[in-house]
């Protein structure tokens, strides 16, 4: 598996993937010059939608998914609670869109894949003045259950060290206030956190480990199988696993 290439993991993503903070969400449109039902947001590498539909349901006039890839993409626009969400194909740096066309411009769980100054750049172009650009991601706190401290120990010992992308516990997320603070074309950098437990039934918890892509890409298949395997025996006797997620968002306003 190509790592950052979600093709052939978009039906587990769709399913088995959680969402994110509401509370988070709620403190994100505050920050906004405008109310929701005002004004237009556009959730760039939106996947099968996760976060999207969370923006929708929040009231937004007009709400954009822009996502790279067909796989993920076609889930999203099949999703039941699509709603009045408008997909296209687009990336972080290109998403096709007009200038100062949105007030919230997001990008959930996968700002970690664009590069960095031209996504920053085409941010900045579809913002109208006073708007913000939220990146977020939802990572598992994984000490907060012995048995998902257990399983992520494992995953470290058989990754040998190799670190993992996506986490929004390290990675871009390590330099993306100081980052944001050095951009002239945006201000007054937020940083926004908040928790939720979700109790998952052994095939959710799987399912969700089968949406990932970077340990995967870096175990390769039969590595990767194997450690699912391993999790599987490990929690047979699990009815439900808890995992508790922590929303971590950083927001920039674009300057008038």
């Amino acid at each position: 598996m190509k790592l950052g290439d979600f093709t052939g993991l978009a039906a587990n993503y769709t399913r088995y993937r959680q969402g994110y903070a509401p509370g988070v969400r709620a403190a994100l449109i505050g920050l906004l010059p405008v109310r929701p039902e005002a004004c237009a947001a556009v959730d760039v590498g939106a996947g099968t939608g996760i976060w999207t539909r969370m923006l929708a349901e929040a009231g937004f006039a007009r709400v954009t998914a822009v996502e790279p890839n067909a796989d993920m993409r076609g889930q999203g626009m099949a999703h039941p609670d699509n709603g009045a969400i408008v997909w296209r194909e687009g990336s972080g740096a290109a998403t096709g869109l007009p200038d100062r066309s949105a007030a919230l411009v997001t990008m959930a769980s996968s700002f970690h894949w664009v590069d960095f100054d031209a996504g920053m750049a085409e941010f900045a172009r579809l913002l109208t003045p006073g708007g913000r650009f939220c990146a977020l991601w939802n990572p598992r706190l994984v000490d907060a259950n012995p048995l998902t401290a257990e399983i992520e120990a494992e995953l470290d010992k058989r990754l040998g060290g190799q670190k993992r992308v996506s986490s929004g516990n390290s990675g871009i997320t390590e330099t993306l206030m100081d980052r944001l603070c050095a951009r002239g074309d945006f201000d007054d950098i937020v940083y926004l956190e908040g928790r939720h437990a979700v109790a998952m039934p052994r095939e959710a918890y799987l399912g969700a480990w089968w949406s990932v892509n970077d340990v995967r890409a870096k175990l390769g298949e039969a590595g990767f199988a194997d450690f699912m395997a391993w999790v599987a025996a490990r929690i047979a006797r699990a009815a439900t696993i808890e995992a508790v997620y922590r929303t971590r968002a950083w927001a920039a306003r674009r300057r008038a």
